[in-house]
């Protein structure tokens, strides 16, 4: 479930300072496949806007080699770390980052990068380090089908509730959105309700 092999066809290419200098929003979610696609003047101009700034760690960590994504040493880390205010990782990731296996200790250390809020992603769940306080929820899938996307929806999810939740229940949506995800494959179609119902069925008992 948290090992993959990822290859590269093509790439879009990288964002401008253009395309996001007039941006406008409550939260920013730097989502990319790989280094290069998000340049540290493209997070620099996003960190510097009166808005929330997420990324997911996978946009600087991989990188393309022989047709393959894989992961290496991250030069920018400390520059990019600065910028954010949520991080979202991997567990996989997580240790490739701190050098630490322990989950919670690992996100501790992401936190004392820069980043107020860290999301990792695990096998059974997800886990959020915020305000100095830990938060899980597990994953409740009823068949394990659409694994490619887990991250991406995690963190879109959490940011989306984060804005006008707590970290608490920021984690619960998220963790039950990813659940009713990981049953097919492609990106999250289901029901908002259908997202109510597993909370109140899974995560309120």
């Amino acid at each position: 479930m948290d090992e993959r092999v990822i290859y590269v066809t093509s790439t879009a290419g990288a964002f401008t300072l253009a395309e996001v200098e007039a941006l406008q929003a409550r939260a920013t979610l730097i989502g990319a496949s790989m280094r290069g696609e998000v340049g540290l003047d493209v997070v620099a101009e996003l960190g510097q806007k009166d808005a929330l700034l997420a990324a997911d760690v996978q946009s600087f960590l991989r990188v393309e080699r022989g047709g393959m994504l894989t992961p290496e040493a991250w030069p920018e880390k400390g520059q990019v770390m600065a910028h954010l205010d949520v991080l979202k990782t991997d567990a996989v990731e997580a240790e490739l980052l701190t050098g630490e296996s322990d989950i919670k200790v690992a996100a501790r250390m992401i936190a004392d990068m820069g980043p107020s809020e860290v999301v990792l992603t695990h096998r059974d769940g997800l886990l959020v380090y915020a305000e100095g306080r830990f938060y899980e929820a597990g994953f409740f899938p009823q068949q394990l089908v659409g694994r490619s996307g887990r991250g991406d929806t995690s963190i879109a999810a959490y940011m989306a509730r984060r804005l006008t939740a707590s970290p608490a229940e920021a984690t619960i949506w998220a963790a039950a959105v990813v659940s009713l995800k990981l049953e097919a494959e492609g990106p999250f179609r289901r029901e908002i309700s259908e997202v109510e119902d597993l909370i109140r069925q899974k995560y309120r008992t």
